[in-house]
């Protein structure tokens, strides 16, 4: 177990790019983590690493000893697994990664409530609005909200999701109410959520003629869903938020529905997981579970 355990750990520090984060990843400190990656140099009588004070990077050798040591983990996952099926009491990590806003709203609530079903697991969550990679993450499920393109990872939708464009009574009436879509290239400030690799740098809506690309810009953006809903909310400018996501705000007042005829695309709210993963029953119960959860959750909103 003890060369089990370094492998997992020199196999985390090389996909999360340092022996800290790699270490906390599996909940151990730096200083553990540390002497794992060198009784396994040690073990293998190489340098697996090029540490210099700003950078960790693997030697070609730690590059090709990487590829192996993540089959054998794989490899030791994919035997659990199948073991487990033939266990009433699923037990191990799941990690799981979602967007702010909805992770918030929906996912997480939803979290305890699965656990408690199944105490022998554990949930690790994390959210960001930026896109992640599953592999490089180390990721077992990961919810989406967006417009999905094809990969190799399965996917289970949930729903289809409207959304609207929105905005404070006191920015219109600062501001304009916009009579087309084409009046949102005209002066008007567009709340973007950006980040690098975004896809959000435009708005996709539906008119008559079809629907149509426009390249909206705003002076400020965010990487936050959140943010851009407080911006809105305090008359900075037109957002684009998922109906649900703002439907009390919209019934309230503070935020008011532009262009509800030419309505932004609808997106789907999904969960991803790598194919191998649905072996693992933890991970089909999960997703059954937080699929039908998450409707439920948010047709009640």
């Amino acid at each position: 177990m003890p060369y089990l355990d370094s492998l997992r750990v020199f196999v985390r520090v090389v996909e999360l790019g340092s022996i800290t984060a790699g270490g906390r990843d599996l909940r151990l400190t730096p200083a553990v983590a540390s002497n794992r990656v060198k009784e396994l140099e040690q073990r293998l009588g190489v340098r697996l690493f090029n540490r210099t004070t700003r950078q960790l990077t693997p030697t070609e050798v730690g590059k090709t000893f990487y590829d192996h040591a993540r089959k054998v983990i794989e490899t030791l996952e994919d035997a659990e697994a199948v073991v487990a099926n033939f266990s009433d009491h699923p037990r191990g990590i799941i990690r799981v990664t979602a967007p702010l806003g909805i992770g918030r709203r929906i996912v997480a609530p939803l979290v305890p409530l699965w656990a408690e079903l199944y105490p022998d697991v554990q949930i690790r969550l994390r959210l960001s609005d930026r896109k992640v990679d599953m592999v490089e993450g180390g990721l077992d499920v990961a919810f989406v909200l967006g417009t999905l393109s094809d990969s190799n990872l399965k996917l289970r939708k949930i729903m289809d999701c409207d959304r609207v464009l929105c905005a404070a009574p006191a920015y219109l009436e600062r501001a304009g109410t916009p009579k087309g879509p084409d009046d949102l290239l005209r002066g008007h400030n567009c709340l973007l959520l950006r980040y690098p690799r975004s896809p959000e740098y435009f708005w996709m809506l539906q008119t008559p003629q079809g629907t149509k690309k426009y390249e909206v810009s705003g002076q400020y953006d965010a990487d936050d869903g959140d943010v851009l809903t407080e911006w809105a909310l305090d008359g900075r400018g037109i957002a684009m938020k998922p109906r649900f996501d703002v439907a009390r705000h919209l019934t309230s007042g503070a935020l008011v529905e532009v262009l509800p005829d030419t309505p932004p695309v609808p997106v789907s709210f999904a969960c991803l997981y790598p194919h191998r993963k649905f072996q693992d029953p933890k991970i089909r119960l999960f997703v059954d579970f937080m699929v039908d959860a998450c409707r439920k959750r948010i047709e009640q909103l």
